[in-house]
This record gives structure tokens, sequence and C-alpha cells, in this order.
């Protein structure tokens, strides 16, 4: 990295543009604040130079911008700051982690960054995925000028290095600093989807030689991850599903979390060409009745997608928060993650399918109490010949009622048994205690016949 990044608040106009489905939890009345800051400097773009090492080959300026989501006080700040990648699928930025974790950054007093580090966050475009935002979305300048006047990017050549410069910035903060008056003493780095590829390529790259991020949580990455970029556009994701499987190399000095779905392991991403081993440095968790996006994220909007069955409706949230708990305590030398099996499979590398349970919910993996006390089959995998936004956001089915007559003995049963799974779940570390009473408010006693 070339130079420190200057942060710069951006205020008036319409305000922060950043899509979200789900407003999150209150920030002023757990005293916290938002604000959003252009962040400028002169970042360099790399070329490979031989198996896992890269080499410098040029630089540009660049203002882009970041969001920031932080406690007031020094005092209800635990020293950890997440720095999420947002995501540019829908052509404007994202920011699916935060909505998955924000009730765990918020009581845990994390301070939460997101960087628009790619090309489309800030000068806009396609996307690579129908269905979630505008089919061209212009550059923020243009939605906003009397905001985001003077931001751009030199292309994702450059994301890299942007994101990392970000970082760096973040850990030493002044009087008029984004986090000015926060002890900052560790970074985490997140991404999900298109935002996760990246981090693949980050954490095999660049993680060790930059020294910024003290741990990484991938979710929902494809086999592959993304290639380094051009100058001046967009990386093509369309390519990474074509791409060779990638694994996390295993001399990474930093711990590295990886968090799948369903839809993560089979259809197009194919994880399951790219499983490792775990090591005292990498914990992999593959989650049962989970689909690459649910009805956490997308919420009320549930409609507007225009699926043929309702979308997934599993708990990966509780899943996540609990990764991203345990991936802090590691990296100061706390406990090392508790591990779990993979999702079973079975056919050849060109026919896997995942092997069901007798409700039709995957077996193996991350347990949780809505697969391992069921009312609805739950699946990241729907069927073919329909549209790419619903493949993402998966399906739930109901069980047919003399199913569930059979499997429990009326609504007390099901409640013991939905109990003893949200137990099961919290005392083997992938469920939080703290989310214990959110999970049991998702027992569907309505669906149980008698």
């Amino acid at each position: 990295m070339t130079s420190a990044v200057v942060f710069t608040e951006l205020t008036g106009g319409g305000g922060c543009s950043i899509m979200s489905a789900t407003p999150g939890p209150d920030l002023s009345a757990h005293d916290f604040r938002e604000n959003e800051y252009a962040a400028s400097g002169v970042a360099t773009r790399f070329t490979h130079a031989g198996p896992g090492s890269v080499s410098p080959v040029g630089e540009d300026e660049y203002a882009t911008r970041i969001l920031v989501r932080r406690p007031r006080r020094d005092a209800d700040f635990n020293g950890t700051v997440v720095v999420e990648w947002l995501n540019v699928s829908s052509g404007s930025d994202a920011a699916p982690e935060y909505t998955y974790l924000a009730e765990e950054l918020v009581r845990g007093g994390y301070g939460w960054v997101g960087v628009s580090a790619q090309y489309t966050g800030v000068m806009g475009g396609p996307g690579s995925v129908d269905g979630l935002g505008e089919s061209a979305a212009g550059t923020l300048a243009t939605k906003d000028a009397q905001r985001y006047t003077g931001l751009h990017h030199p292309g994702d050549a450059y994301c890299y290095d942007i994101f990392a410069a970000v970082g760096r910035s973040l850990r030493s903060p002044g009087d008029d600093h984004p986090l000015g008056g926060l002890s900052v003493r560790r970074l985490l780095a997140v991404g999900e989807s298109q935002s996760a590829m990246a981090l693949t390529t980050y954490a095999n790259l660049f993680a060790t030689e930059h020294e910024v991020f003290d741990g990484i949580l991938i979710h929902s990455r494809a086999a592959s991850g993304l290639p380094l970029g051009e100058t001046g556009t967009a990386i093509d994701v369309d390519a990474v599903f074509a791409a060779e499987p990638v694994t996390i190399r295993t001399d990474l000095p930093i711990p590295v979390f990886i968090v799948q779905t369903e839809t993560d392991v089979l259809t197009n991403f194919r994880f399951h060409r790219a499983r490792q081993p775990d090591t005292d440095r990498l914990r992999v968790w593959e989650i049962a009745g989970t689909a690459h996006a649910d009805l956490h994220q997308i919420g009320p909007y549930e409609h507007l997608l225009g699926c043929p069955t309702p979308v997934n409706r599993g708990q990966q949230r509780f899943v996540l928060r609990a990764a991203l708990h345990h991936l802090n305590e590691w990296t100061v030398g706390g406990p090392v993650p508790p591990t779990a099996s993979p999702l079973e499979l079975q056919g050849t590398v060109d026919t896997t399918r995942f092997i069901l349970d007798d409700v039709g919910n995957v077996r193996g993996g991350v347990r949780t109490p809505c697969v391992d006390a069921p009312t609805e089959v739950l699946s990241g995998i729907v069927g073919d010949g329909v549209p790419r936004i619903c493949v993402l956001f998966g399906s739930t089915t109901p069980i047919p009622p003399q199913v569930l007559s059979t499997r429990y003995a009326g609504r007390g049963d099901y409640d013991r048994q939905y109990r003893a799974a949200t137990t099961t779940a919290v005392e083997s570390g992938f469920i939080l205690a703290a989310d214990r009473d959110e999970a049991l408010a998702d027992a569907r006693h309505d669906l149980i016949p008698g």
C-alpha cells in the first residue's frame, strides 16, 4: 500500500445510499452512531508472480466511501472493528453481513465499517444478479450529486489494496477520525457471496503481506475466488463459476472462518469441490436447512422476488453470529471454535446431491432447531427453470400434516423437542446463549396438527 487514507465526512443530499431490506437494531437506543465518509488515497494493482504471490504493476488515485456504525463511547466498545467488504451483486452496494450480524454487533459492543471496495459500488453497473436492484445502477454521484460528487474508483484491479488501506487506517484513530475516541485493538474482515470470493483471494494472496486483519470471516463463497481484476472496470463474476477450485492456504498466521449454506455447497457455487480439512487456523461450517439468502435478509420484500415457493426460512443468522463471536475470541488466543461435520453428499463429481432425512431436510452439517425439530422442509436448492434470484433464496415447503402427526404427539411434544434441539445447538456452540430466546421464538407450534 502506497499511501495513507484521508477520511472526509459525507453529509447532505439524500443521506447514505446503501441497499437494505431490513432496518436492523435502533442504533441510537444502544448509544451507537452512524456516519459516512469519503476515503481517498493512492492504491496499487497487482499481477500474479507465481503460486500464492503477486507483484505490484501500477498505482492510481481513488476516492471511495465507507459507512461507520460504532459505539459512541470507548467504555461500550469491545475493541474489535468488523470491516465488511460491501456486496455489489445488485449493481449497488449492500451490507448483507451487517443484516445477519447486527444483533451481535450491537449487544457485543463491536464497531462496524462497510467499505465500498469494488468499482461497481462507486461507479455503478449492471450487477450480477437480476432481481436484486436496478438493471444498470448509476454512479453514486449520479444518484446524489450533493453528497457524492468527487468519488471515483479506478477499477477492481485496485480493490484489494483499497480494502486493506482502509483497514490499516482504521487502526490508529485520531480526534477527527471515523473511529475517534475508540481504542481499536482488532480488525476482522467479513464478506458474503461475491465479497466472500474477494476475501478468498485476499486471504490467499494479500493477508500475510498486508498484516492488517486479525481474522477473516468468509460467508457463502464459491469454489474459486475472484480474479485480480482490471483497470477501469468491474470484475467478471461469471468467470469465477467456471474457474478451478481454490482452497485457503494452510500457512496463514491469522484464523479464517468459512460459513457455507446448502446453495453454496452445490448449485453453480460448487464449494464441495473446494472442501478442505479444518486446521488450527481454519474452520469450515456448512449449515443444514439454509440458502445463500433467506427471509431474514429480504424481510417484507419477499413478494417482490416473484419466486414460485416461499424463500428459505432457515436459521443461519444465529450460526453466523456464533461464528463471529468465536472468531473474535479465537484472534485473542481464546478457544478454537467447535468443529462440525460437512453436509452429507452422494453421487459423482458431476451428479453430486445431498443425502436427505426422512422429511426431506439435508443430513449432516451444523444443526439448528428448525431442522432437528422440523415443521417444514428448508432447502438451499430449488428446481430448474426459476430466476437466478430465486435460486439464491432457496425454498421453504410444508411437511404434510400426517407426517407431523406421526413425528410429534401434539404441540407439547413438539415444543419439548424444539427446546431440546435449541439447547443442543447452544451447548454445541452453534447458537449463542444470547440468541436462545430468539431461536425459541422461531418455533412453529401453529403447524402442528391438533
